[in-house]
């Protein structure tokens, strides 16, 4: 960033600027970047939140860049959504990139904290009845006399199925619960419905909320498009989203039902239950394949950070929710394998990995700040996943390859059986409702789970139907 260029066209175009006293980078995306300016503006400091990237693409390969989502804040707000101003959008001539200068609101964004945290408890009260009536709001906004009709993407129900489907499909990557919900999907599309602007990362952690005032902006609008409103409303409800608040399924904060009386309370439309739930299961859909890209996103070398990997990995998190709303059942918990040693062994691989693992979290983490401690205690969560697989991975493989070969009548490498039953399920080749397909998804997504996260909520109501 170059900070002279950056206060010499803020004192240009923005009424009241003096000078630039500090600029700090929060976070470190591949094409957005956020940065809190500390700022003189008509003789007081104040503070100003800058959204830049340097082209107009959005980190995740889709949705409107940064000049039309300076239009969606400013669009939102003059609907009665809560967001900060837009000060200054970013010229090509400036040359800084895409971007725009906008009005810094405190509060809390942490999803965790929002779910859980003890300052929070009476805002959770009303929280998910306030979404829904700035869903409502947002849904409202008139997209073509704003002309975001022009700017964004149009997506209908089975175009956002199959595009991120095709996103899956392009990795090369067997995951037979993909393929099964992709399934699932297309056979249960909703109905074709009035399509609006929906904002497409409603989520908590979007949010910035306060105590006793709920939320006071909403954010991250990279992903918005037209398409059904009612893809906000499940959005919110997605597992994932919770934070370790399972049994409150909006945003870990509330319940359904508050939702859509705050929905309805603002707006003429009725709240379809059932397509909620269609774009609740796609949530836990969109994120399995999203988690996917985020590893590959490493192994390809565009994203080389130790927390890509890590991500990759929970998309087994996104598996399991899947399965536990379309096929809830009993599944088998994998065996684990013991490790022994005689006095005479040198360190087994598992041991080695520990002492890494106890010196990244227990050393590493605690001498350093910022970015760095996280990381560090991204890695040793990762040698941990490493671990769990030492003494779990092989019982697993070995008892889904026994269940695919027994499926389809024949005999292979565990990939390629893998591989073999994804394509049986893309092309019909096997019943989508035979209980010996649902057991064989419901075993291979729990052990996968409690490889790479057994603590998450899904694995803990997986194994709440578990049987050895």
């Amino acid at each position: 960033m170059d900070q002279a260029r950056l206060e010499t066209v803020l004192q240009a175009r923005m009424p009241g600027f003096e000078r630039l006293q500090a600029c700090v980078r929060l976070s470190a995306g591949a094409s957005r970047e956020t940065y809190r300016l500390t700022a003189q503006v008509n003789g007081a400091e104040q503070l100003l939140a800058l959204r830049r990237s340097v082209a107009e693409a959005s980190a995740m390969g889709e949705g409107p860049g940064l000049t039309a989502e300076s239009l969606l804040f400013s669009t939102a707000r003059d609907g009665g959504v809560p967001g900060p101003e837009v000060f200054m959008v970013l010229r090509p001539e400036d040359e800084l990139g895409a971007g725009f200068v906008m009005e810094w609101i405190a509060g809390e964004t942490l999803g965790g904290r929002i779910a859980r945290g003890a300052e929070f408890a009476g805002t959770r009260t009303t929280l998910a009845h306030q979404c829904g009536e700035i869903l409502a709001r947002l849904h409202a906004v008139d997209v073509a006399a704003t002309g975001l009709d022009q700017v964004l993407e149009h997506f209908t129900p089975h175009h956002a199925v199959m595009k991120t489907y095709a996103a899956y499909l392009e990795m090369h990557t067997a995951q037979p619960v993909i393929d099964f919900t992709a399934k699932w999907l297309l056979a249960n599309l909703p109905l074709q419905r009035q399509l609006g602007l929906v904002h497409s990362d409603f989520r908590n952690g979007n949010l910035i909320v306060r105590p006793d005032e709920g939320v006071v902006a909403v954010l991250d609008w990279e992903l918005s498009h037209i398409g059904d409103p009612m893809r906000d409303l499940g959005w919110l409800c997605t597992r994932s989203w919770r934070f370790g608040a399972a049994d409150k399924p909006v945003g870990g904060f509330g319940e359904y039902e508050d939702l859509f009386a705050g929905y309805e309370s603002v707006s003429s439309e009725r709240v379809d239950r059932a397509v909620v739930r269609f774009w609740e299961v796609f949530g836990s859909f969109w994120w399995a394949v999203g988690c996917l890209s985020m590893g590959q996103s490493w192994r390809d070398g565009s994203e080389p950070s130790v927390e890509r990997p890590a991500i990759g990995r929970r998309t087994s998190e996104c598996q399991i929710d899947c399965l536990n709303m379309l096929i809830p059942g009993p599944a088998h918990r994998p065996q684990e394998e013991s490790h022994t040693l005689s006095a005479a062994d040198l360190p087994r691989s598992d041991e080695m990995l520990a002492s890494v693992r106890n010196f990244l979290r227990g050393e590493v983490a605690g001498a350093v700040d910022g970015r760095n401690a996280f990381l560090a205690k991204v890695a040793a969560n990762s040698l941990d996943t490493v671990l769990r697989e030492l003494t779990l991975g092989r019982s697993a493989v070995t008892r889904e390859a026994s269940q695919i070969a027994a499926l389809l009548g024949k005999q292979g490498d565990p990939a390629d059986l893998r591989l073999a039953l994804c394509s049986a399920i893309r092309f019909g080749d096997i019943d989508p409702d035979a209980p010996a397909l649902h057991a064989c998804l419901r075993d291979g997504a729990l052990a996968q789970v409690l490889i790479d996260q057994p603590g998450y909520a899904g694995a803990i109501e997986a194994l709440g139907r578990t049987v050895t």
